[in-house]
Parts: C-alpha cells; sequence; structure tokens
C-alpha cells in the first residue's frame, strides 16, 4: 500500500496551558513528527543558526516571500516578522511525515485557511480553571506582575476560539492530556482519506476472491 499522507499538526492554547510541554511530549513520543522552523526578522542571538532554530531573512526577503505566496501563515510581533515558510512543510506532508505547528489561533486560522488546509488536525488546549492558569504563569518566575495581568487579558480572546478547532483537550493532568493527543493522532493517521493507497489494496482483495472461484 503506498505511504499516506502527512498530517500537519496544530496545537494552540492561551499561555500558561501547557501547548510547549504538550508539544514536546509529542514529538518525545514519536521522534519522526517535525517541528515547523518559522522564519523572522528579528536577528540571531548567540548560539541560534539558520535553518535551526529559525530562517533568518531580512524585511525584505520575509516580505517577498508573503508576497509569492510562500508563506502558511505569517505576523508582526514586537517590530518584527515571523512566518511559517510553506515549502519545508508541503515536502514533509508529501512524503508521508507529520508537522508540528506551536502557534496560536491566528496563525492556525490561517493555515487552515491556506492550500495545505485539507491536511490540518487542529487542537485547543484548555486550563482546567482561571486561577490554575494564572498559578501556571506565576510559577514560571519570569514575568512581572504587569506582564501576567497582560497575558492573562489575552487569554480570554484566545480562549473564546476554542470552537474553531477540531479537538479540545482540558490540561488537568498532563501525562493524561498527552496521552489523549496521542490517540487524536493515532486516530487521524488511520482515516481513510489519508490513506491513499487503501482503494488499490482493496481492489487487489477482491481480486483473491476472483481467483477463488
Amino acid at each position: 500500500m503506498a505511504p499516506r499522507r502527512g498530517i500537519l499538526i496544530i496545537l494552540s492554547s492561551p499561555s500558561g496551558a501547557g501547548k510547549s510541554t504538550l508539544a514536546k511530549s509529542l514529538r518525545d513520543w514519536d521522534d519522526s513528527i517535525a517541528f515547523s522552523v518559522s522564519a523572522t526578522t528579528r536577528a540571531p542571538r548567540p548560539g541560534e543558526l539558520d535553518g535551526r532554530e529559525y530562517y533568518f531573512r531580512t524585511r525584505a526577503e520575509f516580505l517577498g516571500m508573503v508576497d509569492a505566496g510562500e508563506m502558511l501563515e505569517h505576523a508582526e510581533v514586537f517590530g518584527n516578522l515571523y512566518g511559517s515558510p510553506k515549502a519545508p512543510v508541503e515536502t514533509a506532508i508529501a512524503a508521508g511525515n507529520d508537522v508540528l505547528f506551536d502557534i496560536d489561533w491566528q496563525g492556525g486560522q490561517q493555515i487552515r485557511q491556506s492550500s495545505l488546509g485539507q491536511d490540518v488536525v487542529s487542537v485547543f488546549v484548555l486550563p482546567p480553571s482561571i486561577a490554575d492558569l494564572e498559578r501556571r504563569l506565576r510559577g514560571r518566575g519570569q514575568d512581572s506582575d504587569e506582564v501576567i495581568a497582560g497575558r492573562m487579558q489575552k487569554s480570554r480572546s484566545e480562549i473564546s476560539h476554542w470552537a474553531e478547532y477540531d479537538y479540545v483537550l482540558v490540561n488537568r493532568d498532563v501525562d493524561v492530556a498527552a496521552a489523549q493527543l496521542q490517540t487524536i493522532l493515532g486516530a487521524e493517521r488511520l482515516r481513510r482519506t489519508r490513506q491513499p493507497g487503501l482503494g488499490e489494496f482493496v481492489r487487489a482483495l477482491n481480486s483473491e476472491f476472483e481467483d477463488r472461484t
């Protein structure tokens, strides 16, 4: 049977709900899953390599890619442009490899509306409560009260988009949520529409019936 077409996995959540932890867990479970490398116009930080952490591009190069339709999604954040180049994802999916995107609802929406929208499986991660979400943000020990307040305010807008996703996980326990995410991907890999050689395989089975008569 011909290899299946790959899946474009979108994982989104408000900050602090555990999206990045679940993304890492999914790749630890199956290291064949590729992580989409974004392009950016910001300067490389010490130790960062082009093509590993990001594809580093000038603003003119980045905008040229957007104009040429070479970005699945893009946005400007604090004066720098970020986006997901289409070509590496198309190549991976055509080869039967799954690609994981750890992005917000706006990026997810752009990808679902792109030429690869039929390959998308989208999962939104919710916290068990707003109090727990704030506790997780404060537990990081990285942000000021002002920054945390801003993240909490933004979370309300992000959560309002939960119904746009194929699946929704409530991350009460990270191990349970990780297992649920693995179950989702396992089932999606077996969808009839993702198995291009299935029709040919069934025809071969039918020919075996004919040979027995």
